[in-house]
């Protein structure tokens, strides 16, 4: 089986574990949520093999590069972080909600990785400027940031959520976790992302001296990166200086994350070094 093979598997792996989690929420069910962890540990342990598996296969095809490298694996790399950084605090927190909430993410990534008419599986060489291990380090360090990003999105939108929790009609909606618990997890994952997000910045403009003589250049993607930056520095000043919480908060997460979009996707449609048109 090839490595394209099974993260195509992982896709539905993904989308199983996602439906699970919500049904143990919305019908207040332990069973569902019980299955729905061990699907998506085999889901993260089967995008992990995929993983491996496309980085042996590029050596073997003689150009040998980390499965980093073009929008498919980027998008599959993505998907692995969300699956993984969420069971890590599934564990922490003990809380199988979140999952309803962050496995859509992951599964919604290497879906449209997976099933896109318009994004190519293939293994490709890499383009010169791209053969460096600072790339390894800006994308994976950028990815880690962008899944916590990811999470303190899907918690913003519980908290929003927990505010309307009222009255026998809303039960399921009672059962997320605490007002406090979803604001500090919210406050926790940002600090978390933001961290990655910056040394992402910094490796990234590493890397644009040693490919192109430069540190800044102010690609598209560049800017947007900067901008995603803002808005998150933005929030932790709020929050840490303005005493900010609850529902603005949550609202700028939600910003935030529409411009990690954007930044991740939105700048393809533009000319510059970070197209992956252009990266092949």
């Amino acid at each position: 089986m090839s490595s394209s093979q099974i993260l195509s598997l992982v896709t539905f792996i993904y989308g199983l574990a996602a439906f699970l989690y919500l049904v143990a929420w919305i019908f207040r069910q332990d069973l569902p949520g019980k299955l729905a962890t061990w699907v998506a540990l085999t889901g993260a342990a089967a995008n992990t093999a995929g993983l491996i598996l496309r980085w042996v296969e590029s050596y073997k095809l003689g150009i040998g590069h980390a499965p980093l490298s073009n929008l498919y694996e980027s998008l599959i790399f993505f998907a692995w972080t969300i699956a993984c950084f969420y069971l890590v605090i599934e564990r922490i927190y003990k809380n199988r909600t979140i999952g309803a909430f962050s496995m859509p993410l992951a599964f919604l990534a290497i879906a449209y990785a997976s099933l896109s008419p318009n994004i190519s599986d293939r293994i490709q060489p890499l383009l010169p400027a791209l053969k460096s291990n600072w790339l390894i380090a800006h994308v994976i360090t950028c990815f880690i940031g962008y899944a916590a990003f990811a999470i303190a999105f899907g918690v913003s939108i519980m908290y929003l959520f927990k505010q309307r929790a009222s009255g026998d009609q809303l039960q399921f909606l009672q059962r997320l976790p605490e007002i406090r618990v979803l604001d500090e997890l919210t406050h926790q994952l940002v600090m978390f992302g933001f961290l990655f997000l910056s040394v992402g910045i910094i490796t990234g403009a590493v890397w644009a001296n040693s490919a192109w003589g430069r540190y800044w250049g102010w690609d598209p993607k560049e800017t947007w990166s900067l901008i995603t930056w803002f808005i998150y520095a933005t929030l932790l000043h709020a929050r840490l200086m303005r005493g900010w919480q609850g529902k603005r908060i949550a609202f700028l997460s939600i910003t935030g994350f529409m411009a990690v979009l954007f930044t991740y996707f939105g700048v393809n449609l533009l000319p510059g070094l970070h197209s992956y048109g252009a990266m092949g």
